[in-house]
């Protein structure tokens, strides 16, 4: 079987942009994959809300995080490109997430240039570290991979932090640094998924997040802008919120569940796979 990591540069190598939509835990994933998208986006802000129902501000830990990667890639046999935030810590430490990470089976991770604790790319009061620093970070991570196969991605929240011009450097420092691809995070604007794919060369990352106006742009758009990757980072995350929000408001006013649409129980038991355990319970069972 084809390593998650063969299967993601394979995909990278035809050319065409690849299109992640964010998973916020293994349901989700199962869901994404069944309906036909190339691979898969562990978002940490999804799994922070998913676990703790908490926002993303370096809550989990990254055994935490780490364990949900494992428990998504068991779930699906698509590529996942993972949230490992900030590296957890010194070299030792971003080591490890490298082995980690491995172990759980993801395609690739990214690593971000904030001051731990880290927060989510879109929130306002970001703080960096050093690019000289974070760029022998990404090394660590490069080396400890080695010749094993996971893709290394070079994130930079400086954007909203400082602005477009100090982000696109970072970004071409991470590239000199050896990662695979960058990812500017935090773009709200049209003009800044223009200004990343006119000023940013080479393999690249863009996430669209539901709320702005980049949600405008097609994937045929952002395919001609020249990135490699498009994360759609909470679209499953907010529709599956609204939905049960929405849900719970009709049960709370009707008293029944009557009107409230929902998918059925067969067609749940199709999405979670029920066949291939009973076909197990048949072969092997009492």
């Amino acid at each position: 079987m084809t390593h998650p990591a063969q299967q993601l540069r394979a995909l990278l190598a035809t050319g065409q942009i690849v299109r992640a939509p964010g998973a916020y835990d293994a349901l989700s994933a199962r869901i994404v994959a069944q309906a036909g998208f190339p691979a898969i986006y562990m978002t940490g802000f999804g799994a922070t809300a998913a676990r703790l129902g908490q926002p993303d501000i370096g809550l989990l830990t990254q055994t935490e995080m780490c364990a949900h990667a494992r428990d998504m890639a068991r779930a699906v046999n698509v590529p996942i490109i993972a949230d490992a935030d900030t590296g957890y810590g010194g070299p030792s430490n971003i080591a490890r997430t490298v082995d980690e990470y491995l172990q759980a089976g993801v395609s690739a991770i990214h690593l971000e240039d904030q001051v731990a604790p880290k927060r989510c790319g879109q929130m306002a009061g970001i703080r960096l570290i050093d690019a000289a620093e974070n760029t022998r970070r990404l090394r660590c991570a490069i080396a400890a991979r080695g010749s094993r196969k996971l893709l290394i991605i070079g994130r930079t929240d400086a954007l909203p932090a400082v602005g477009i011009d100090e982000a696109l450097d970072r970004a071409r420092r991470y590239q000199d640094a050896g990662v695979d691809l960058v990812f500017v995070d935090g773009i709200k604007k049209i003009a800044e998924v223009e200004a990343v794919a006119r000023q940013l060369p080479g393999p690249k990352v863009v996430s669209i997040v539901d709320g702005n106006e980049t949600t405008a742009l097609t994937t045929a758009d952002l395919q001609a802008m020249g990135f490699s990757v498009v994360f759609y980072a909470v679209t499953a995350l907010f529709a599956a919120t609204r939905a049960v929000q929405q849900a719970m408001a009709t049960l709370a006013a009707d008293g029944t569940p009557r009107a409230v649409p929902t998918t059925s129980y067969t067609d749940f038991t199709g999405i979670v796979d029920l066949a291939a355990h009973q076909r197990l319970d048949e072969q092997f069972g009492g």
